[in-house]
């Protein structure tokens, strides 16, 4: 029997690629455990072969496919070397990750069941016995019934039709699951009032104080918080308690619908668990990544130490150092309200039909460089370096940035500076084509105006229409990976950097966003509504809060003392403001005592020029030439 020739080999390992790319991105779902992928993805080849999707598909695989291949030729010549002291360097790192391990704190990652659908069937009963996914152009989110049939989110709709004939689609009501969500949000907070929004239903919590307090063991707290969500939201969800979030994360997706994992906080159990864990598991692990670790046999977060020496030269000193992270199980503990997070950048992009044509070119870029400007003023920020993103009609991205001569945030700035760079990719690309253009600014400088107020240790007086506590003038910023950026030193006490480990996971979510646009605008069932579920809402105010807001009966006026010296408003409470008033006095004895000093200056001053033998100068009549007597307030400086 013979052998089929390399050439024809060649084709059949690359549509075997192509058609697990078609699986799309939300392939790791739960509810897909006994459906045949093979079978899945063959169903999706046939059903979209010939359609702009597959073409797309077909692209970017084999734009990867020639990544990765540039990837093994790298690690061939590698190969030859002596990499002792890469490997040496790679064990002196996770020794030093190894002293970072905190198993003190539990954390826990909670998910809502099929959020979206699980919404729909409270005010649509008959549908929970039927396959149902929410979204038209896209699927959103599947029950538990249309998953077994191999339809998950991000998948496009006639592709899933082919898959699950009787498939049923209700478009996205987005008002309806924010609301939803609020309500089970408002229960959270009663666990964690600083626990971190993920996105619309899922949030980080760190329970570790409330089971201290309440003398209650993890596991119990983590069920009385799915009871109490599912008695009254009547809304299940899943969670993962750990000792930090990214295993917290892994934790919530095995035991899908409506239960919880726990991950003993030790060593050995943590190391074992990880060993044996698919990369793809792991959140900041998408499909690219995955197929490039997968090529160079990294199959399982236990690979990663039996390859550490290529690592680094092969995907970067981050990824090195986010791998080694995940094959010790190492993760953040801290978790805090999405909005505190440091910002990193300020962005806006936008896909369209190819567009060559170098007018349309800057009309678009122009129309891009005015949305920038709104998220700019919006943000309240300057960017001291532009960049400029396109994505070209092969799906190639490309980015370019330059450094102004000044900070910028107008319209007018914005492409003043981004032409040229648009220019010179038009010389670097002749004819070019374009599906993509956007800007983002980076390096960020604050246009908040300083609080004098505030610098000064003065306390502003409430309003009725100020804010109360836990709630806000506006909405917080969007947790993604071109929102985030560096504020002012004024800042920095109040925003926290955003941890490498979220990059990558926001680098994932990103992944899943772009498919879901490309997969909306080949659909040609665009939602413009559509928010993916990722604006992030403050946190609600605890309830124990409320209750002693609500039980507190005076007005504003009474909750407030005017200084007697400086008639400020000051908070209501005793030692503050005899501490105030102590500060006022001392401040206003040395303006006294400046004053005094003044006025026996400018007496002396009268006598010595009233003396016609008094040939002599003063200080500060040598100092100044004009003759002028100097400004007393100057001599604040001079004591004895």
């Amino acid at each position: 029997m013979t052998s089929p020739p390399p050439e024809e080999e060649k084709v059949a390992d690359e549509h075997d690629t192509l058609r697990y790319s078609l699986l799309g991105p939300s392939l790791t779902k739960s509810g897909q455990d006994n459906v045949d992928q093979q079978k899945v993805s063959e169903i999706i080849y046939n059903a979209s072969k010939g359609s702009k999707y597959f073409e797309n598909e077909k692209s970017r695989d084999k734009n990867l496919t020639q990544k990765i291949e540039r990837i093994l030729s790298t690690k061939k010549q590698l190969e030859k070397l002596d990499l002792a002291s890469d490997r040496r360097k790679a064990d002196d790192f996770i020794a030093e990750l190894e002293l970072t391990r905190d198993l003190s704190q539990t954390i826990v990652h909670i998910d809502c069941d099929a959020f979206f659908a699980a919404v729909e069937e409270l005010d649509r009963p008959e549908l929970k016995d039927l396959p149902f996914a929410v979204g038209k152009g896209v699927l959103t989110t599947c029950n538990y019934h249309a998953r077994k049939f191999g339809c998950r989110s991000g998948m496009a709709g006639f592709v899933a039709k082919k898959l699950c004939p009787q498939l049923i689609q209700i478009p996205l009501n987005f008002d309806k699951y924010t609301s939803k969500a609020q309500e089970i949000r408002e229960l959270i907070v009663d666990y964690d009032p600083r626990f971190e929004s993920a996105s619309i239903d899922e949030a980080y919590l760190n329970i570790t104080e409330y089971c201290q307090k309440n003398d209650i063991s993890p596991e119990e707290a983590v069920e009385q918080l799915r009871r109490e969500v599912h008695e009254k939201t009547k809304i299940t969800i899943s969670a993962g308690i750990a000792a930090n979030a990214k295993l917290a994360k892994i934790c919530s997706n095995l035991n899908k619908p409506n239960g919880q994992f726990i991950l003993p906080s030790k060593r050995p159990a943590i190391m074992a668990f990880m060993r044996d864990l698919p990369t793809r598991k792991v959140n900041g692990i998408g499909r690219v990544f995955e197929r490039e670790l997968d090529a160079i046999g990294v199959k399982t977060c236990g690979d990663i130490y039996t390859y550490r020496q290529f690592i680094s030269k092969l995907f970067g000193e981050k990824a090195f150092a986010f791998l080694m992270q995940c094959y010790l199980g190492l993760g953040r503990t801290s978790v805090q309200p999405a909005e505190e997070y440091e910002r990193k950048s300020v962005g806006t992009e936008s896909t369209f039909g190819e567009m060559s044509d170098p007018t349309q070119l800057r009309e678009k870029l122009r129309a891009t460089a005015e949305e920038l400007e709104k998220d700019m003023i919006r943000t309240q920020f300057k960017g001291r370096t532009l960049c400029l993103k396109i994505k070209l009609h092969t799906y190639e991205v490309f980015t370019r940035q330059t450094i102004p001569p000044k900070a910028v945030y107008l319209a007018d700035d914005i492409y003043k500076f981004a032409l040229p760079m648009l220019s010179k990719l038009e010389h670097e690309f002749p004819g070019m084509k374009l599906r993509l253009l956007g800007l983002r600014c980076t390096h960020l400088a604050s246009m908040k105006k300083p609080d004098t107020m505030a610098f000064f240790g003065f306390k502003k007086r409430p309003t009725p229409d100020s804010p109360e506590v836990g709630e806000t003038m506006s909405p917080p910023p969007k947790r993604k990976v071109e929102l985030l950026s560096n504020t002012t030193e004024e800042e920095e006490e109040q925003w926290q950097k955003w941890p490498d480990e979220l990059l990558f996971e926001d680098a994932e979510r990103q992944e899943r966003e772009d498919e879901y646009q490309e997969l909306e605008f080949l659909s040609q069932e665009i939602d413009k509504r559509r928010h993916h579920g990722k604006e992030i809402l403050p946190n609600p105010t605890p309830k124990k809060v409320l209750e002693e807001k609500e039980s507190r009966e005076e007005s504003i006026e009474e909750e407030w003392w005017d200084c007697p010296i400086c008639n400020r408003p000051q908070a209501q409470d005793e030692r503050s403001f005899n501490e105030h008033i102590d500060l006022c006095l001392s401040r206003q004895t040395i303006r006294d005592a400046v004053q005094e000093s003044a006025d026996n200056d400018r007496a002396r001053v009268v006598v010595r020029e009233a003396t016609p033998t008094n040939k002599r100068r003063t200080r500060n009549e040598k100092r100044d030439k004009s003759g002028k007597v100097g400004d007393p307030k100057q001599r604040r400086l001079f004591f004895g």
